[in-house]
């Protein structure tokens, strides 16, 4: 083999181009971001990721609500346990 001929030259640049296509394809393929020379890097796009910040947003609000009801009943239950037992008789009796 003749290593100073233009085949060896054009072999290896064949061979380079070929990893880098392998290299971009398992990228692509595995989500992680695909460099390119023009632009930068380009992420991986969800057609249903609006959608999914909306249904993300509205349970978050929904347990949001629920925690602050349980802050408030968690205060309730701190009040009794920390209160004399003399007052919490008499709101019971007060209650009845």
């Amino acid at each position: 083999m003749n290593f100073a001929g233009p085949t060896f030259v054009l072999a290896i640049i064949a061979m380079s181009t070929l990893g880098w296509m392998f290299t971009t394809w398992v990228r692509a393929r595995h989500g992680y971001p695909v460099e390119n020379e023009w632009t930068g890097t380009v992420h991986r796009t969800d057609p249903d990721a609006g959608r999914k910040i909306d249904l993300l947003s509205s349970e978050n609000e929904k347990l949001t609500g629920r925690i602050s009801r349980l802050e408030e009943r968690i205060a309730v239950l701190e009040r009794i346990a920390i209160d004399p037992a003399a007052r919490t008789a008499r709101d019971i009796v007060a209650l009845r």
